[in-house]
């Protein structure tokens, strides 16, 4: 794939694209392409468990280019005078300076391998290892890892998401409850026997110690949005509120409630086997305009030993934008086709960036990112979607009950990391059983860690809260993407032309909250997730 030429760079660059500063700045900014290319290369080889890429470079090949694409990078920043660009250029060079300051090793790339540590004991470091949170954190994941990846029930071996999904269709109750068991090697991973010394009640006092007094990440995540935190703390609340009062008044065992909210997935999860997930992924998208083939999204969905544990989607290649989704499927259902759907999400987001190539890049892992993946995902809970791609539809009821009962799980995550970090000497299990009981009517059982089901908790704070304010976003935009465009959950073949460049388009160009502000002509607000609801109860 040829690189931008310098002349089409100057085209991209502004009024000061004829002064000879300018010029210079082209030169880094394809510079810096070629270097994000191969470091995207190397990712996705690593992440692929190969040693030669799919483009046919052996991994110590990439590494060396990389080694050399820095040394051309840093030459070609060394020779800009920012203060002889014009304002756009000038604002350019600065945020580039900034990436570039904080390039990091080949191999190191900023999105997920497969975890390096091993994992003799969950509860204690690698001998000679030491006690910092970097380590303890690496070492943490890697036991969540490789315990999410083998899941032992009735001789059989499973791994995390496909249980999850097995609870919600699996009629019979006592094979629900040795299910759900079945995960307690992933919980102990992650916090042990809840004591004060366990290795997740470990990493937070670290962390609480390493913000020294300044914002949290999930403070970061409301701030970031112009949200104040204890406003959004508030509406966490009152969606959790609002999802209680669809509940019936009765508390009900963990796996319990994993099959009371599966009645759509039951109906479903037949209509979807495993071979199906990509065609009907493909159907939908493609209905919108965002034909994934067409985009170039390239899919690696089969499970295999070391793979990254927890599904995410990445930048392949940067010209043109080539993204990539990662994922592991042993089995079908409307569970893992929500989290394929949501992954593709990620995908268009991707291909749609167009900006200069000193922003070509996405704003991984914060809120508006993440949201925004659930865009048109969320359709999938339409009975109006399930009749068109599946043939069949569950009823209203069920399907609202599905789609906000992940939702709910994930406000309650956020507020129980809120709460732990807020008071790291309380036992953990302690603060999830009292959400999961008063919110979500779930029999309270603190002597398990059962709120240790996702990664994320473990390896990177205020994540989850991506999902759950994110919800909240999603639903405000989707809903002046109906009064503006109409509905789009059987299809639109517009939709994709008409949202990129309005909400997908800028990478690191804009700021999120001047994206979601611009589009929704206001701050962001809960009124919409709060009413969509209520068409559940």
């Amino acid at each position: 794939m040829r690189f931008m030429t310098l002349v089409a760079l100057a085209g991209l660059l502004g009024p000061g694209c004829l002064s000879a500063q300018a010029g210079k700045l082209a030169l880094l900014e394809r510079a810096w392409l070629a270097l994000r290319n191969d470091q995207d290369e190397l990712r996705m080889t690593e992440s692929l468990g190969l040693r030669v890429s799919p483009a046919g470079t052996r991994v110590d090949s990439l590494a060396a280019r990389i080694r050399r694409g820095r040394e051309r990078v840093a030459t070609a920043a060394a020779q800009v005078v920012p203060e002889s660009l014009a304002a756009g250029d000038r604002s350019a060079f600065l945020f580039l300076r900034d990436e570039i300051a904080a390039l990091v090793e080949p191999g190191s790339g900023g999105s997920p391998d497969s975890p390096a540590p091993g994992c003799a004991n969950p509860h204690i470091l690698t001998p000679g290892t030491r006690d910092t949170l970097a380590a303890l954190r690496d070492q943490v994941f890697a036991c969540y890892g490789a315990a999410a990846q083998r899941v032992i029930v009735d001789g059989d071996t499973l791994d995390r998401l496909t249980v999850l999904g097995l609870l919600g269709r699996t009629e019979d109750r006592s094979k629900r409850e040795r299910l759900f068991k079945g995960l307690l090697p992933v919980w102990q991973s992650v916090n042990g026997d809840d004591a004060a010394a366990s290795p997740y009640r470990k990493m937070l006092r670290l962390r609480v110690r390493s913000w020294a007094g300044g914002p949290t990440p999930m403070e970061e995540r409301a701030l970031g949005l112009g949200v104040h935190p204890d406003t959004l703390e508030r509406w966490l609340l009152s969606v959790l509120e609002g999802w209680r009062a669809t509940l019936p008044d009765t508390l009900l065992e963990p796996w319990d409630f994993y099959f009371y909210n599966g009645e759509a997935s039951r109906l479903l999860s037949p209509l979807v086997p495993k071979d199906s997930l990509l065609p009907l992924n493909r159907r939908f998208y493609k209905s919108l305009g965002a034909d994934p083939k067409g985009l170039g999204v390239r899919y690696e969905i089969e499970p295999r030993q070391g793979k990254y544990p927890v599904a995410f989607t990445d930048i392949a290649r940067r010209t043109p934008m080539t993204p990539w989704v990662s994922a592991s499927y042993r089995i079908g259902g409307l569970d893992n086709l929500s989290e394929l759907l949501h992954e593709t999400g990620h995908a268009i987001h991707i291909a749609a960036i167009k900006t200069r190539p000193a922003y070509a890049d996405w704003p991984d892992s914060d809120t508006f990112t993440e949201a925004i993946a659930d865009i048109a995902a969320l359709e999938m809970y339409e009975p109006a979607w399930q009749r068109k791609f599946l043939g069949r539809a569950a009823p209203l009821s069920a399907s609202i009950r599905a789609k906000y009962a992940g939702i709910a799980m994930d406000v309650a995550w956020s507020l129980f990391e809120i709460r732990v970090h807020r008071t790291p000497d309380r036992s953990p299990n302690q603060i999830w059983s009292e959400l999961t009981r008063e919110y979500l009517k779930i029999r309270p059982h603190p002597e398990w860690s059962w709120w240790a089901m996702r990664g994320q908790l473990v390896d990177a704070p205020g994540y989850m809260l991506n999902y759950a304010f994110g919800a909240i976003l999603i639903a405000d935009i989707r809903a002046k993407l109906l009064a503006n465009q109409g509905a789009f959950t059987t299809g639109n073949p517009t939709w994709y032309a008409w949202t990129a460049p309005r909400l997908l388009r800028f990478g690191r160009e804009r700021a999120a909250r001047a994206v979601v502000e611009e589009f929704l002509g206001r701050a962001v607000q809960p009124r919409a997730l709060l009413a969509d609801l209520k068409r559940g109860s």
